[in-house]
This record gives C-alpha cells, structure tokens and sequence, in this order.
C-alpha cells in the first residue's frame, strides 16, 4: 500500500509520465505495488530516493511531505474507516497507533511495524515516542505528524527533543487553527 500511495503521490504532482519513467529506471511494475504485502525496505527507499529526484526535493524532504500525504491517502481511501477509529481527535488518534499497526499486523505478520508511546499529555503539548528497527524512516514519522495535525486542525510545532539508535522522541506544541 505504501507503495501505491508513493505512485499516488508522484502522479498527482507529474502526471503518470512521471511514474511510468520512475518504474522503468527502477526496473519495476504493478507486482510491486500489491497491497497487504510486505516489501524489502530497500525497495521501498529505492522508490522514495527516485520520486525525491523527480519531485525536486531531498530524500527527507520527500520523506516529509509523503507523510503528510499518507494521512491523506488513507483517509479518503479504503481505510478512511480505520482512520476515524483510530481517533477523532490528535491525542486520542496518536495514542490508538499502536492499536492500528496490530490490525495492520494481524493482515500482514511479515510487516516490521513501529510503536508509538504518548510520554507526556498536557494541554496544547505532546511527546511521542517512536520506536522502530527500521532507520531512515524519521522524516516520513515528522510528515505523518505534521499530517495528523493539519487532519484535525491543529498549528504548532514539531521538534525531535531525542534521539536513539531505535527510537525518536517528538515533541510537539499546537493548538487549534484559527
């Protein structure tokens, strides 16, 4: 699915020229595109470093904005439904994302999914752990949450307060948008 969105994102903005050109000098096609499967990490970042050179922008950069993109693409798809489950709200959305990578599991027990634990709750404040074996993938964590925050109409701030070899902490100050 992810890399279905990917294809997704790089046709909204090229055009399926763009996408064709980017499966070719990749050498793939529509069996890498399945949904409910889980891919080899390196091709998935082979596909993200080759779209960030057609889009113009950083590896990270890209990163970013297909994180916010995912939030979007998953909530007018087929798990626009899930999404609202998971959480109607910032806070309560991101402590159920554990809860929605077991569902996800549980259709796909190759996935190496990541966890994400709420550290601190205050008012207009958040800390979100992030822990993955999986590197490389901080930038695309910082779009998804900047995502959630446009999804629920929230404005603020999104800053790494640490980081390990598996984990990342966020911390994140909003409030609502005017």
């Amino acid at each position: 699915m992810i890399h279905r969105a990917m294809r997704n994102m790089v046709h909204d903005e090229l055009g399926e020229e763009a996408w064709l050109a980017l499966e070719q000098k990749l050498n793939i096609g529509p069996m890498d595109l399945l949904t409910g499967k889980a891919y080899d990490d390196a091709l998935t970042l082979g596909i993200i470093t080759e779209a960030a050179s057609v889009l113009n922008l950083s590896v990270d950069q890209c990163l970013i904005e297909f994180g916010r993109y995912w939030i979007r693409y998953v909530d007018q798809g087929s798990l626009a439904s899930v999404m609202n489950f998971t959480g109607q709200d910032l806070v309560t959305f991101i402590k159920n994302l554990d809860r929605l990578h077991l569902a996800v599991g549980a259709a796909m027990p190759d996935a190496r999914l990541p966890s994400f634990s709420t550290l601190c709750n205050d008012p207009g404040h958040l800390v979100v752990e992030y822990r993955s074996e999986r590197v490389g993938l901080e930038p695309f964590v910082l779009g998804l949450l900047q995502g959630l925050m446009e999804r629920f109409h929230k404005r603020g701030d999104i800053d790494v307060a640490s980081r390990g070899e598996q984990f990342v902490i966020f911390d994140i100050r909003y409030q609502d948008r005017d």
